[in-house]
């Protein structure tokens, strides 16, 4: 968001995830994972279970370079504890810091959420006119998919947060795939993704499915699909028997509650209805994996 609303070169600090745009790989990292990045999907969901049980959190602060930085704000969020240094956390460190920065909780739960919070931030930083352009490009955007698929048939579409186990999408996901042209009804609108029973994913028998698997890039999410194509039934779905399974990069896209969840929104309109939404001109965004099986 920072960086849309031109104001990057003030950034002296990120997370060990930040990774967009590329300027953004010379600030200094201030976190670091509790979780390691090579642990199988299945191993992953454990490990996040018992960490937050038993630490709180998945992450750690380097509390003496953030002190170092001296930041004036702190940007962050407790809408997702696997996803960003607890609150709780953050606070108590700007707490403890001589700069004694404010710190910004940014919980968006929708799109429209989002949009709000570059406002926020925006006014926090003093960026408001370009937050102005920003949003009226971003809201032109989404407004062009919706026009496009607005009298378009809805393919039963699941979108997939995470394979082993599975779990179906949340907050913002339901939102983009109904202004995409399609039908999640085991997505939760508004909420945390959440585990689902492979029992009904084979009921609603999905025409499309999509995997945007939390903070995995597009090699890390191909062979998720490889798990997937092994589950019960999988390979009978419509989805698989059409080729109309896709991995994402969800680590830059779908996961991220930033200007790129249009980029997001864009992209899965163009799998859903390819014939009616160019692909965007996005490298390496997604894959079609049924074609595996």
């Amino acid at each position: 968001m920072v960086f849309a609303l031109g104001r990057g070169q003030e950034l002296v600090g990120v997370t060990h995830e930040c990774d967009f745009p590329p300027d953004v790989c010379r600030i200094p990292k201030v976190t670091r994972s509790l979780i390691p990045a090579s642990a199988s999907s299945g191993e992953i969901d454990a490990q996040v279970s018992a960490v937050l049980q038993n630490e709180g959190s998945l992450y750690e602060l380097d509390l003496k370079l953030l002190e170092s930085l001296k930041p004036d704000l702190i940007l962050t969020q407790r809408l997702c504890d696997v996803c960003a240094v607890s609150y709780d956390r953050v606070q108590k460190a700007a707490e403890s810091l001589p700069s004694h920065p404010r710190v910004m909780n940014l919980e968006p739960r929708s799109v429209k959420d989002v949009f709000e919070s570059i406002r926020v931030v925006a006014e926090a930083i003093g960026s408001e006119p370009a937050a102005d352009a920003l949003l009226r490009s971003l809201d032109r955007r989404v407004a062009a998919v919706r026009e496009a698929t607005k009298h378009a048939s809805r393919p039963r579409v699941f979108c997939l947060e995470w394979v082993d186990p599975p779990y179906c999408g949340g907050h913002w996901m339901k939102e983009l795939v109904e202004a995409a042209g399609g039908q999640d009804d085991l997505a939760v609108a508004h909420r945390p993704s959440c585990r689902i029973e492979w029992k009904r994913v084979l009921e609603f028998a999905p025409e499309v499915m999509v995997l945007t698997c939390c903070g995995f890039d597009l090699r890390r999410t191909e062979q998720e699909g490889e798990i997937l194509a092994k589950f019960e039934g999988a390979l009978s779905l419509p989805a698989f028997r059409a080729g109309r399974v896709f991995a994402t990069d969800a680590s830059h896209f779908f996961s991220r509650p930033g200007p790129r969840l249009v980029d997001s929104l864009e992209i899965l309109a163009h799998l859903i209805h390819p014939e009616l939404i160019t692909a965007p001109a996005i490298a390496n965004a997604y894959s079609i994996l049924a074609r595996m099986s």
